[in-house]
């Protein structure tokens, strides 16, 4: 098992990329290559940036790409609260639980390295 694969905000960031794929399954047609893709790509790149960044070996860019990371869950929250407008998604309190999960655990990882600096 790789290192970024122990990290629970990794795995919950997944748990949110399946979440994500259900979701957007039930978008209209036309939304196919817009909002359901944008949303999917942004939550893709969650779990991503944070195994990027944990193999490149240092300090300093695992905390780049979980700023980055964490920068596309942000992304995703809004496009969740877009899709929700625009009548696509009734309830998203549960995306929206699981995406401040994932936020404040980046946050916490982020904290911990750079105090570990």
């Amino acid at each position: 098992m790789r290192k970024h694969q122990q990290l629970r905000v990794w795995q919950e960031a997944m748990d949110l990329v399946v979440a994500i794929y259900s979701m957007t399954s039930s978008f209209p047609s036309v939304e196919r290559y817009g909002l359901a893709s944008q949303m999917q790509r942004a939550a893709v790149s969650v779990p991503s940036n944070i195994a990027e960044g944990a193999a490149r070996g240092s300090k300093p860019d695992f905390l780049r790409f979980l700023h980055i990371a964490r920068g596309s869950l942000s992304e995703l929250e809004t496009q969740c609260q877009i899709a929700q407008r625009l009548g696509y998604m009734d309830d998203i309190s549960a995306l929206e639980l699981a995406i401040n999960s994932v936020f404040s655990q980046l946050g916490g990882l982020i904290r911990h390295l750079k105090a570990s600096l």
